[in-house]
């Protein structure tokens, strides 16, 4: 029983920690010169992903299987696989981000994970949120492997296609000249005669980073002695290489990538470990399930996004939009089968 109240007292205290960090973000995109907003912001999403964190721990002690058998478990599962990619962004952005990007991040995100816990703790029926003994075709170790990996990369995933649609709605109407490299900074080379004559200490320094990671990955001497000639000859023509903060458009569409990135590799092996266990249970791999199919539409979506990045070299708004489908497909794969149809997957259903 006191886990019982533990869990209701978690989850209404995750939404309402979410609902104010939302408040919060907000406010800080409204008036960024606020001190400490950004911070606060933060800390609130780390606190509501410690609470889904105490409460799922506390269903799976109750319950005692991994708290993933249905919608209510499966939907804060999904939240807190949200903050935690808020906090994954947060971190890899944290040094080469635009400052109006990082308030944005956490904008867009935490309306999303404010919404799934609002649905899961107040609108979903008192019965659909109770633990209940598990069907025979749950009762696996794959439960673990293959649910909880789905519903990562449906997170990640996520994420990626929320700051796709942030991108685009920053960038309207403007001509997006992306020139941000996939490793978070910007480097690019300007002909200046001013600053040929006189180059800087600064100029020299982000000269100097890149002349070394040319060297570093030199086959033998010959090669870094031939390179450092050639940037001795090319220095006093053009102004050298230099480091900078990304833009507020380089910044969204740069995390965007990533997080895809790690989303699409997780949901293959997810599909490919529900496979696996789909033959354990049912005695087929692949049973064209409106599950099982949706979730082939999400990965071949993703998988055409991530071609286009890295094969065609497509940056800004093409990829942006196809990023931005890919988060209505997913929620689709998610949520959305289990109202328009009937399936092997028919225990996530709840209408």
């Amino acid at each position: 029983m006191q886990l019982v109240a533990l869990q209701n007292l978690l989850d209404n205290s995750s939404f309402a920690v979410l609902f104010a960090t939302m408040l919060v973000f907000w406010v800080h995109v409204a008036f960024p010169n606020l001190p400490y907003l950004r911070s606060l912001g933060n800390a609130g999403m780390a606190i509501a992903n410690l609470c889904i964190a105490t409460l799922l721990g506390a269903r799976w002690i109750d319950a005692g299987y991994f708290p993933l058998s249905n919608l209510y478990e499966s939907l804060f599962f999904l939240a807190w696989g949200l903050t935690t990619m808020h906090i994954v962004v947060n971190r890899i952005g944290n040094k080469s981000a635009n400052d109006t990007a990082k308030r944005l991040i956490g904008a867009f995100i935490s309306p999303l994970a404010m919404g799934i816990t609002a649905f899961a703790a107040l609108a979903l029926p008192s019965g659909m949120q109770i633990s209940e003994p598990l069907v025979p075709a749950l009762k696996s170790n794959w439960l673990m492997m293959h649910v909880s990996v789905m519903l990562l990369s449906y997170a990640a995933l996520m994420t990626g296609s929320i700051l796709a649609i942030a991108f685009l709605i920053v960038t309207r109407g403007q001509d997006v000249v992306l020139q941000g490299s996939s490793f978070g900074t910007n480097l690019r080379s300007v002909t200046d005669a001013n600053h040929a004559n006189n180059p800087s200490p600064e100029t020299f320094a982000a000269f100097a980073v890149e002349s070394m990671g040319s060297i570093l990955n030199a086959g033998n001497l010959q090669t870094a002695n031939t390179a450092t000639i050639t940037a001795e000859a090319i220095a006093p023509k053009t102004k050298p290489l230099s480091l900078r903060r990304l833009t507020i458009g380089e910044t969204l569409d740069n995390l965007s990538y990533r997080a895809i990135g790690l989303g699409f590799p997780l949901l293959t092996i997810g599909i490919i470990a529900g496979g696996v266990w789909a033959n354990e249970a049912w005695g087929s791999y692949w049973s064209w399930d409106p599950k099982e199919t949706w979730s082939l539409i999400t990965w071949l979506v993703f998988a055409a996004y991530l071609h286009t990045r890295i094969t065609k070299g497509w940056q800004g708004r093409k990829p942006a939009i196809l990023a931005s489908v890919g988060l209505l497909v997913v929620w689709t794969c998610y949520l959305g089968v289990n109202l328009l149809g009937k399936g092997l997957h028919s225990y996530g259903w709840f209408l």
